[in-house]
């Protein structure tokens, strides 16, 4: 009951903080006239949401689906790899150069790029948003199946564990907390991923559905497209967080 109280507590700062910056830009706008086209106030915004709450809707469902689908693809592939690059040296010299090449090159401009070769259709921004959660999985991963402690690895073949095992029963399990962190990472970054697909080439999307409320200087629409944004990226995170206290129920109050 105690912890669930403390929790409770917890979870007011944010509300609180919330509410406060809330209060001042309503305030802010009110009190010095601010154009809704420079600002619009929280009401304004509140109000777009309400009135265009099933556009919203419609328009949140492929740009979730191209986050899901990026962020998996991140993981079934990133795991793998970087299990390769913790276990081999020279997969680790050969593959490492290239990541790190790969990720320090702009998203938005190799989105022209991937648009050319899968399209305006959901293939683009799944490979936009793969490409920017991929690097915090691999990176994060290999790093946790690095730190195991030795001792452990030695303890484990000295019961005669086989290799297998040794990576499923001491390896894997050691590097969770590592690979759960780059997931919350990843899966923001996929959704940051996708709104840049759907800002280069889009039919659909919120990303889409941004750049066409700022043509038409709807800007409570705008933002309330920003703020679907944010709750989906909120939720994507709480969702990893979800899973990580399934898959890792020893690590008390791990964030």
């Amino acid at each position: 009951m105690t912890k669930l109280l403390n929790n409770w507590r917890l979870a007011l700062y944010p509300v609180a903080g919330i509410v406060v910056i809330l209060v001042v830009w309503q305030l802010y706008t009110d009190l010095f006239g601010v154009s809704q086209i420079v600002l619009p106030s929280p009401t304004d915004i509140w109000g777009a949401m309400v009135k265009n709450n099933s556009l919203l809707l419609r328009e949140t469902w492929p740009t979730l689906l191209e986050c899901i689908y990026g962020f998996a693809l991140a993981l079934a592939l990133g795991i793998p790899i970087a299990v390769a690059v913790a276990n081999s040296r020279t997969l680790n010299l050969i593959l490492y150069p290239i990541l790190i090449a790969t990720q320090s090159i702009p998203k938005v401009a190799v989105a022209p790029i991937i648009l050319i070769w899968f399209g305006i259709g959901m293939e683009s921004k799944l490979a936009i948003a793969f490409l920017v959660a991929f690097f915090p999985i691999v990176v994060d991963t290999a790093t946790g199946l690095r730190a195991t402690p030795p001792g452990l690895i030695e303890l484990a073949r000295s019961l005669r564990a086989s290799p297998s095992q040794v990576f499923w029963k001491v390896q894997f399990p050691a590097a969770l907390p590592f690979i759960f962190a780059g997931s919350k990472v990843a899966v923001t970054l996929a959704v940051i991923g996708a709104v840049i697909g759907e800002f280069v080439g889009s039919n659909e999307g919120l990303g889409n559905l941004l750049l066409t409320a700022n043509s038409q200087l709807n800007s409570p629409l705008a933002w309330a497209a920003l703020v679907w944004l944010s709750a989906l990226g909120i939720g994507l995170f709480v969702i990893v967080v979800i899973a990580e206290k399934i898959f890792m129920p020893w690590a008390e109050g791990g964030h």
